[in-house]
């Protein structure tokens, strides 16, 4: 610690003071006492150590910053902050609005920090464009009023009732989980955007308004409600950070909560009027809802590595203020003190332990973010192709083209670097380098996907071209056969009775002409026309009875899913049992997604075209 400071002048004479209106509540993390200011007309929040508040608690309107830091170097000498540490703090609660000047032109000065703080809110919006904020209007009176409906169920009541119609949605929807994966793969399809907006808009709205009352339930309030663009889409979002200033964590923590207990809670009644209902608009908008409230929920909300409500609900459970922000400082601590060789970069962890956590959700939560976000840009490019540039061009330059210019900036100037600035910029120098020669000249295993649509080269509707009843199978669906190779095996017992009758005329016939040859002449012609005659009816029956097994007419794969089912049962003539597909090619889709199986459906089901290699 620095007791002495070469700037200390520049406030030491000054008479400052917190302002009345500032609150001050205390808060446990990790054992340690904490103490919070509150600034209830902005609705913000500022942590400090004990040791920090002794010297803030001692600021008064009549006594310099002089006097009462001297006074606390008298009264806790061992602990006492040092004047550059006094300074720091001043600067930070200076520009949070905390502090009163007894000087005229502190009012111009405080209009002035808040439009700075604007500009500069402004700016963190524009970086953090996926999700920017517009605040619109204040609900605090109306929470107020809906309180006592919503004091009964904030409680052990509600707690039951919810675990009751939670279980019994999740039971409906195993029971119908075939139906519900069924319609989910048409979530994106063009006519079922807008109910999908729709469903995100209302559950989004009841989860935030469940933040709201679970805040007001413990005594916090809401003052701002507006518009988030989410990923720049238009979505309801509360300001619930009075919950930052509870002293129980379990309380902040269900705050931070509220709002996926509620989204369960939807859509458990969802999962009940979706199971109910026939296809329309409202079955439709139920099945929306329930898929924004589970994958939204898995994605973003209960997920710690984005800052959402996984995030503050991890950082109060690990009684971590400011996660996100400490990681992003170790992560710089370790880059300047091992790379760049910055011996008095200080990590902002307390202890081993906390450097360890730090490190890990930085790491994680930077990567996570990365899939996330690319994933999303993806999936919307291959809907929407020109949706997807703007998206992606508006990323590259706040999450790219920003960082980069700050980087250089850092680099080029900060005088942290003074004394080690070449060693920095040749750190940074090879790391682009080793960067650029694994993705331009070190050769990685590469491969590509392509659409397609498969084709067989050669394939046959088989039809049995007798009727009969299945007797026997003699190829499984699926497998490879040669031509000419029996599949299956059909029995007609009327057929070997005509058989067996057309064989017996025929006998008749032939006795008749011998007898007509030696007694009457005159009957020779019409015998011999009706020998022909029974002779063509045999040798037909006779094909008949060879077409009752079922053979492949070419090489290839004999496709028949459905054919178990129809041993025993009788097929009539013509009735295709399967079909036989040749070895397959395949060739460019004209889009992505444009694969088919044309292949024809019949009672026995549908042929799926298959590689036989």
């Amino acid at each position: 610690m620095n007791t002495f400071s070469e700037s200390w002048y520049r406030v030491a004479n000054q008479k400052i003071c917190l302002r009345p209106g500032v609150k001050v509540r205390r808060q446990t993390f990790r054992g340690e006492r904490w103490i919070v200011l509150e600034n209830p007309f902005s609705n913000e929040f500022f942590r400090l150590r004990p040791a920090a508040y002794e010297f803030v608690a001692r600021l008064q309107p009549e006594r310099t910053v002089e006097e009462v830091w001297q006074q606390c170097v008298e009264r806790f000498p061992d602990q006492a902050p040092g004047q550059e540490s006094v300074i720091q703090l001043l600067s930070q609660l200076y520009f949070a609005n905390l502090l009163q000047y007894d000087l005229a032109a502190d009012s111009a000065q405080l209009f002035e920090r808040f439009k700075k703080r604007q500009q500069r809110e402004l700016g963190l919006n524009l970086l953090n464009i996926m999700f920017m904020r517009f605040p619109l209007l204040d609900p605090d009176r109306f929470l107020v009023r809906a309180m006592p409906l919503a004091r009964k169920l904030i409680s052990p009541f509600g707690a039951v009732l919810w675990l009751l119609v939670v279980g019994a949605g999740l039971k409906v929807a195993l029971d119908h989980f075939d139906g519900l994966r069924h319609q989910g793969e048409g979530i994106l399809a063009p006519n079922n955007l807008f109910l999908l907006y729709l469903g995100l808009v209302i559950v989004k709205a009841i989860h935030e308004f469940g933040h709201a009352f679970f805040c007001r339930r413990y005594g916090g309030e809401v003052h701002v409600m507006g518009v988030m663009l989410m990923i720049f889409t238009p979505m309801p979002y509360v300001d619930a950070t009075s919950s930052w200033g509870f002293r129980s964590r379990w309380q902040r923590s269900l705050v931070g909560a509220a709002g996926m207990i509620t989204e369960l809670f939807v859509a458990a009644i969802a999962v009940f009027v979706w199971a109910n209902t026939a296809p329309s608009i409202l079955h439709s908008l139920a099945y929306n809802m329930m898929f924004v409230a589970s994958v939204s929920t898995l994605v973003f909300n209960v997920n710690p590595l984005l800052r959402f409500d996984g995030y503050y609900i991890l950082s109060d459970l690990l009684e971590i203020p400011n996660l996100n922000q400490r990681a992003i400082q170790q992560l710089r601590h370790l880059g300047e003190h091992y790379l760049f060789g910055v011996k008095s970069s200080k990590s902002p962890a307390n202890n081993r332990r906390e450097a360890w956590w730090y490190t890990v959700y930085g790491i994680t939560s930077g990567i996570y973010r990365v899939v996330v976000f690319s994933g999303v840009l993806f999936t919307v490019a291959d809907r929407f192709l020109i949706i997807g540039l703007v998206m992606a061009g508006v990323c590259l330059i706040s999450w790219v083209t920003v960082p980069v210019i700050r980087f250089v900036r850092y680099l080029a100037a900060n005088p942290q670097l003074d004394r080690v600035r070449a060693r920095a910029v040749a750190v940074t120098v090879c790391g682009v380098a080793v960067l650029l020669i694994l993705l331009g000249i070190v050769p990685f295993p590469a491969g590509f996907r392509a659409p397609g649509v498969v084709l067989a080269s050669q394939r046959s509707q088989i039809a049995n071209q007798t009727a009969g009843a299945v007797e026997a199978l003699l190829a499984e669906s699926g497998s490879a056969v040669k031509a000419g190779q029996p599949l299956i095996q059909l029995q007609n017992p009327e057929l070997d009775a005509d058989i067996a009758s057309s064989m017996a005329r025929l006998d008749e016939i032939n006795a008749r002409l011998l007898n007509a040859m030696q007694t009457n002449s005159a009957d020779l012609a019409p015998l011999t026309q009706l020998r022909d005659s029974v002779t063509g009816q045999l040798k037909k029956l006779s094909t008949d009875k060879a077409n009752l097994v079922v053979r492949a007419p070419h090489d290839g794969i004999w496709v028949a899913p459905a054919i178990n089912e129809y041993v025993g049962r009788q097929i009539n003539r013509g009735r295709p049992p399967g079909r036989c597909g040749g070895f397959v090619r395949a060739r460019p889709a004209a889009r992505r997604g444009a694969v088919e199986r044309r292949c024809g459906h019949d009672r026995l089901g549908k042929l799926l075209a298959r590689d036989s290699r």
